[in-house]
């Protein structure tokens, strides 16, 4: 177990220690400093390529959740169909690149802009598919005596699911945005397919990288690095403190 976390890690830990390299070349260590830092809040351009990635990150998470979570309930519940099934989950296995080139092509059909949108729309035919695959574990688990309770006593549909279901299912919810908000930072191919003029963190890297891999890179890196671990560990609290608080009411009904 120490070899394998050891392997999962350690680049990691390079890079984070590389961002805090005072040389210029990566591979020379010249003594620890913070400088690169400094030169990545001066530098324009790969500040306004990361605000658009989580721009487009936060609006294909949020398309993929809101058209994910009635997808995973009509698959789980209404309409249960190995072929739907494969259906939905088959952009997962297209090939990035395949994927790319495909959602090009159509928008170039139908005439529509490329750019942030496009992007949004493209990280949101997988993110739909990631959230309802997400989702659908939590349901699977769901006591719908519960729902079946509420209905009996006449709450209508509607309320049902936003007092009941809703509360039940929203670690699963949690995450699934996570995990489609971390992939859609993370991808490139896509997004190099059908950014047109927008440029995005891993587009912009990738411009950087041709020229050589800079501590100014590898801060850029660990910033995000940061932040997606300190998401994680805020949803985990938040899932775990909600989870408790579910069990405590229900011991005291």
């Amino acid at each position: 177990m120490a070899l394998v976390f050891a392997f999962l890690y350690t680049p990691l830990v390079v890079l984070v220690a590389l961002s805090f390299n005072r040389s210029r070349f990566s591979s020379v260590w010249g003594g620890f400093s913070t400088q690169w830092y400094a030169v990545l809040f001066r530098d324009g351009p790969v500040i306004h390529a990361v605000a658009t990635t989580f721009f487009i990150a936060i609006m294909a998470t949020l398309v993929s959740i809101a058209l994910g979570l009635p997808l995973a309930l009509g698959l789980e519940r209404y309409r249960r169909s190995a072929a739907l099934d494969g259906a939905v989950y088959f952009p997962l296995l297209i090939p990035d690149i395949v994927t790319g080139i495909g959602l090009l092509s159509f928008f170039a059909t139908i005439k529509f802009p490329l750019g942030e949108r496009s992007i949004i729309v493209a990280h949101s035919v997988w993110g739909i598919a990631f959230a309802a695959a997400i989702i659908r574990t939590r349901l699977r688990g769901f006591d719908r005596s519960i729902e079946e309770a509420s209905l009996d006593l006449g709450v209508k549909e509607i309320p049902t699911f936003f007092k009941i279901t809703l509360p039940v299912i929203w670690p699963g919810i949690i995450a699934a945005a996570l995990v489609v908000f971390t992939l859609s930072v993370d991808e490139f191919v896509i997004a190099y397919f059908t950014a047109g003029t927008t440029v995005t963190f891993p587009i912009q890297i990738y411009s950087m990288i041709r020229f050589g891999i800079t501590p100014e890179i590898n801060a850029v890196a660990t910033i995000l690095l940061s932040v997606t671990m300190l998401s994680m560990v805020t949803a985990t609290l938040v899932i775990g403190r909600r989870g408790s608080r579910t069990r405590m009411e229900e011991v005291r009904e």
